[in-house]
């Protein structure tokens, strides 16, 4: 997959109250080209006596517009040339830049309306063609930025991993750690479809507002059947609507910092593991991941990683590491372990 490219922008971000129409831009553009060229008209007439007419000697208003136009578009039929050191100078110190000004707007402006749009959707369309099971992280918030960061911290290469967020500011923010980027609404079926969502590995949603979030949850589930979705909700009543709606993983902040709370409670060691166990920087690990072929047969105790296993996930339900399901794993189980921080590279 390439790294840093960045889709195609569809929404643009008012950087403004108001922002100009199209149509206003480029009447403004041009009327600076012509206000420039009025310029070197006015110029050129005031010195008409330095021009010479190979053709009739006679330097009129028309001809100082035909010269002008002539000149500033960089033609030159030689016809009528400058011929006094005065008119030389003025060509060399005044018309030059302004010729070069005036071919700046119009390529800028063509640039701009045509040739970046062509430019963009082909760039965007190579990146599709590449883009498979990718990690979409759709909202690029506070809690969106720092999965990110802790994907990146745990060896997910950034090119594999896809910002959707609505706000320019936190999408060159996910640009600038690696990421494609699409800045657009996470909600909207053509935006998921631009990010190949069906073809993602698993997605995170973090939009900022639990409605939000849900809402993006149903849109991800209608075009994306089998994707895991992992989604970020903040009232506990939200919950259960995160599920219906189609979310496979519900993380609620709040509950998380309640059950630290009362672990410190507990003992002063257990909030301290807790977040051992979450951090990319801690001694251990939770890792998740499927059963390899010599541990068919064993017992959940006896993993080939070294690991500690804590439970297996068998035909979608969760099984203890105390339970008899446990004793014998089987293939196509799941297993969740505890691992120290050197050995998340093997195993």
């Amino acid at each position: 997959m390439p790294r840093g490219l960045k889709l195609q922008q569809r929404f643009q971000t008012l950087r403004r109250a108001s922002r100009w129409p199209i149509w206003a831009d480029v009447a403004a553009r041009l009327g600076v080209a012509f206000f420039l060229i009025a310029i070197v008209v006015l110029v050129h007439w005031l010195d008409r006596a330095g021009l010479h007419d190979s053709h009739d000697g006679d330097v009129s208003f028309l001809d100082v517009v035909y010269f002008t136009m002539i000149s500033v578009t960089t033609t030159g039929f030689g016809d009528i040339v400058p011929v006094s050191d005065r008119s030389r100078l003025i060509e060399a110190v005044i018309v030059t830049p302004i010729r070069i000004a005036v071919l700046f707007i119009f390529i800028g402006t063509a640039y701009q309306f045509a040739i970046k749009q062509i430019w963009e959707k082909y760039r965007m369309a190579r990146i599709q063609s590449k883009l498979t099971d990718h990690i979409a992280v759709l909202g690029f918030g506070v809690s969106g930025s720092e999965a990110v960061k802790e994907l990146v911290a745990r060896g997910t290469d950034p090119a594999c991993i896809v910002v959707v967020d609505p706000s320019r500011q936190r999408v060159n923010a996910a640009e600038a750690m690696g990421c494609n980027v699409l800045e657009g609404d996470a909600s909207s079926d053509e935006t998921l479809l631009d990010v190949r969502i069906a073809e993602a590995q698993s997605v995170l949603v973090s939009a900022g507002r639990d409605d939000a979030s849900i809402l993006i949850v149903l849109t991800v589930r209608h075009l994306a059947p089998a994707v895991p979705i992992s989604v970020v909700i903040r009232a506990k009543d939200n919950e259960l609507l995160a599920r219906q709606a189609g979310a496979t993983n519900v993380i609620n902040p709040v509950s998380f910092t309640g059950l630290l709370l009362a672990g410190s409670a507990q003992g002063e060691h257990v909030a301290d593991y807790m977040a051992d166990l979450a951090a990319v920087g801690g001694k251990v690990q939770l890792r998740e991941r499927p059963v390899s072929a010599e541990e068919i047969g064993r017992g959940l105790d006896r993993l080939a990683s070294g690991g500690r296993g804590l439970r297996l996930y068998r035909g979608g339900k969760p099984y203890g590491f105390w339970e008899e399901e446990a004793q014998s794993l089987q293939p196509g189980d799941q297993i969740v372990e505890v691992i120290g921080s050197g050995e998340s590279e093997g195993g």
